[in-house]
């Protein structure tokens, strides 16, 4: 016998048999789980096996994007290298995704075929390596949820090439591979109605189901913590307190609650641009509804006697609007994207107003213009819940974030001190367009924000994109709020004739508007600031229903 055959029947023998007897760990059996608190995932074998694999068949009843984006790197790896594999996936139930084919078909060293009839549901990978191959069988499917976080049962075995197991594993495969439907771009056309079709379908009856159940706005975890801390801290006579809590995770709503806890009478919130105000006033009124009197103050808006006063800064902090008002005149005072309250203006309003009650709140609490936001506040912490917590607790979309490197031309890297006519050489933006179509986004349906470097290179970018095919504009600091509204309704919008795929910006998007739409985030601007990145990375973060993740590309450079 072979020293690699008897090397694998001792591995045999501890997986089978007796766990303590020596042997390789390479080809021991695996009971493979998804176990957030040991750090376990399916995914981790699936790519640890495709890394050092000859040849792949994935054998799975429903692929969705989500499932791809996690593996979309290493298949492109695995493309370079030449590494073979083929697919077959189902049509069973119409779950498969129409845009998750689409993104095989763009694989060219992946053969995929769909199952058109009868209840296929098989879940199995099986790796063809020099001398064996391995198999993993169970119950996960090709989405990200079953290899990531689900309940997830599967096994992975070991077994040489001339074994039963393996026959019958690629007789199986190969038999209904034959049996299937090769998928092409006339077959995604057809599926992509039915797919579509049996949605609305599903959509439909969700939201009719949701409708005949009670509406019921209450905290979350997060913020019944977080009031319970703000009550303590009141009853221990502060009068200031900071809220630190992710893009996304409901600061507004917790603002809202704290105030109906304390039972406050007359109420500023303060924000810097007018359309949030206007969002605020609505997300309170979904939870005070007629009980209090809401009302405008900025622009031409002069709300001045309403309970709950919506506010921006740059109206309110003007000297002849604060003295429209006496410094007591409100008793709980919310200071929104606190970060910025170093300002003149944010100054002038805090030193001029006595409320009964300060809270700010910000995702981003750390400066490097050297201002102490905790300070401002007493260092009263209300609560903190920073993004890898938000997102452990599913608060906010899911993402897959790709870091690439940037594109040479004339063989220099492109980095944010490189001369612009290379900023927007033709070869970078062919580059540029190459990755964001690979890498995509959870439904085809690009709803983009590009975030530059200077103006002058968003604006070219922007035109070369447009000369391309794309709809994008390009905004900075210069452009008006108006434009900026309908650039935002452009990209969110459903009508294909209107719809923006890409808003090209500098640093205006960083904070404080709400997109949820948003599935592609693109940095081309490189940052040392951690601070700036999760600024941008938040605008695409927001739930939405019809969001099944974010894609983060990242032109590391």
């Amino acid at each position: 016998m072979s020293d690699f055959n008897v090397n694998f029947l001792a591995s045999l023998k501890t997986g089978f048999i007796d766990k303590n007897l020596p042997s390789f760990q390479e080809y021991h059996p695996e009971f493979l789980v998804n176990d957030k608190e040991l750090g376990k995932r399916v995914l981790t074998s699936i790519k640890r096996e495709l890394n050092d694999c000859d040849e792949f068949w994935f054998s799975v009843a429903f692929i969705t994007t989500s499932g791809l984006a996690v593996l979309q790197t290493l298949f492109k790896e695995l493309e370079d290298r030449g590494i073979r594999g083929r697919i077959l996936v189902s049509q069973y139930l119409n779950f498969t995704q129409p845009e998750a084919l689409r993104k095989l078909l763009s694989l060219s060293h992946i053969e995929t075929r769909i199952s058109v009839s009868g209840n296929f549901h098989s879940k199995g990978y099986l790796f063809k390596k020099e001398n064996y191959y391995n198999l993993i069988v169970g119950s996960s499917n090709l989405t990200a949820s079953a290899l990531c976080s689900n309940k997830e049962w599967n096994l992975k075995i070991s077994a040489i090439s001339g074994s039963s197991i393996i026959g019958h594993a690629l007789n199986e495969f190969q038999t209904a591979f034959d049996h299937a439907v090769v998928v092409d771009e006339k077959y995604i056309d057809r599926y992509s109605a039915i797919y579509s079709k049996y949605r609305a379908k599903s959509i439909e009856n969700a939201r009719a189901l949701n409708s005949m159940l009670p509406v019921d706005i209450s905290p979350n975890k997060m913020q019944t913590e977080a009031l319970s801390s703000l009550k303590n801290l009141r009853s221990e006579g502060k009068r200031k307190s900071l809220l630190i809590s992710a893009t996304g995770t409901g600061k507004t709503y917790l603002s809202a609650f704290d105030i109906k806890q304390c039972k406050a009478k007359r109420v500023l919130f303060v924000v810097h641009r007018l359309n949030i105000a206007e969002k605020t006033m609505k997300d309170y009124k979904s939870i005070f509804g007629d009980s209090k009197s809401m009302g405008l103050y900025s622009g031409s808006n002069r709300d001045l006697d309403a309970d709950f006063i919506f506010s921006t800064v740059q109206t309110i902090s003007r000297d002849e609007h604060l003295k429209m008002f006496n410094p007591s005149s409100f008793d709980y005072i919310v200071i929104d994207e606190t970060h910025r309250a170093g300002a003149s203006s944010y100054q002038r309003l805090l030193n001029y107003f006595e409320p009964s009650f300060l809270l700010g709140m910000t995702a981003t609490p750390e400066r490097m213009d050297g201002l102490d936001v905790f300070k401002l506040f007493d260092y009263n912490i209300a609560y903190e819940i920073r993004l890898h917590a938000a997102l452990e607790q599913e608060m906010l979309s899911p993402f897959h974030y790709y870091g690439l490197t940037d594109i040479s031309v004339a063989g220099e890297f492109i980095d944010e001190k490189s001369v612009f006519n290379r900023l927007v050489a033709d070869e970078r933006v062919d580059r540029i367009i190459e990755q964001v179509k690979y890498y995509g986004c959870d439904d085809g349906v690009i709803k983009g924000l590009v975030f530059c470097s200077k103006v002058q290179e968003s604006d070219e970018l922007s035109a070369k994109f447009n000369e391309r095919g794309y709809r994008t504009v390009s905004l900075s600091g210069a452009t008006n709020e108006k434009d900026r509204e309908a650039a935002i309704k452009r990209l969110e919008s459903s009508d294909m004739s209107q719809k923006l795929d890409y808003i090209f910006t500098v640093d205006i998007f960083n904070e404080g508007v709400d997109i949820p739409r948003v599935n592609q985030v693109v940095m081309l601007r490189p940052t040392e600031s951690a601070i700036v990145f999760v600024q941008q990375l938040g605008r695409g973060l927001r739930k939405l229903e019809s969001k099944e993740y974010l894609t983060v590309i990242d032109f590391i450079g």
